[in-house]
């Protein structure tokens, strides 16, 4: 039975024990524990798991029949179990390329009590996969990734943002030193650099899809004060640059905040 029906049953039940027949409510009665017991087959026939990365799914697969397991916004990308050479004692896992699913099968006269393997996602995720045999009939395993759905929508926060607004988020998270969704941070991973009388150190990076930052120290080493601009510490292809104190007398330091296109960090100059 379709859950529509069985949906159907219950609503039409409802309707129908609100009449004064007494013959009616009975058989309204009846359709309500029809629909409801129809729902619980459903419901049990399929399985619904949470599960992060490089944990372990615990699940009921069939003993007799095929197994299906789909997950949610993802896909199974490669499946690691051991072989035993013996048909009786190995099980089959199929991948469907074109959902990305897979399908358990176990053979006649298999031992076990339990089917075990490793499945690795095209999004990057690895579960383990420990489930009990039971039953002849088909069975189907949802499971559910609470990172890919966060990840998910972060990328449409993301793409909702207009490039003025990322950029401001950005230089807002790289002066308070603090995460934001769909960045990674790197710490420096180059030495000072000396242009003319101004030395740049590069304090972190921040890497996004779409657009990146730097936070650099400069410090006036020379005997004259300085008045930074854009034009001198930042890249043609520049989105925003934050210079919270650009004049420096001979010896004082302050941190700038740019920001570029993604990619094309490590190719301008400091």
């Amino acid at each position: 039975m379709s859950p529509l029906l069985a949906y159907s049953l219950i609503g039409a039940g409802g309707a129908v024990t609100t009449r004064w027949c007494h013959l009616s409510r009975l058989i309204g009665g009846c359709m309500i524990v029809v629909g409801g017991v129809a729902l619980a087959a459903l419901a049990f026939a399929d399985e619904h798991v949470l599960a992060r990365d490089n944990s372990e799914v615990a699940c009921t697969m069939s003993k007799s029949g095929l197994t299906r397991v789909s997950l949610k916004d993802d896909r199974f990308a490669s499946v690691s179990k051991l072989t035993t050479g013996v048909d009786s004692e190995d099980f089959t896992v199929v991948n469907e390329p074109n959902r990305g699913d897979i399908y358990v099968s176990v053979p006649e006269g298999y031992s076990r009590a339990t089917v075990s393997f490793f499945g690795t996602t095209a999004k990057g995720y690895v579960y383990k996969f420990a489930c009990r045999l039971a039953g002849d009939d088909a069975q189907q395993v949802f499971v559910e990734n609470k990172d890919v759905e966060a990840e998910k929508q972060t990328q449409v926060a993301s793409a909702a943002a207009t490039p003025q607004e990322a950029s401001a988020n950005l230089v807002q998270a790289m002066y308070e030193n603090a995460n934001i969704d769909g960045f990674e941070i790197r710490p420096a991973s180059m030495s000072a650099v000396m242009i003319g009388t101004l030395k740049v150190q590069m304090i972190s990076e921040y890497r996004g899809a779409q657009i990146a930052g730097r936070v650099l120290r400069i410090q006036n080493t020379g005997k004259a004060p300085v008045s930074l601009g854009e034009g001198t510490i930042a890249p043609s292809n520049a989105i925003a640059v934050s210079v919270p104190h650009p004049d420096l007398k001979p010896g004082e330091a302050t941190t700038v905040y740019i920001v570029t296109p993604s990619g094309l960090a490590n190719g301008v100059r400091p």
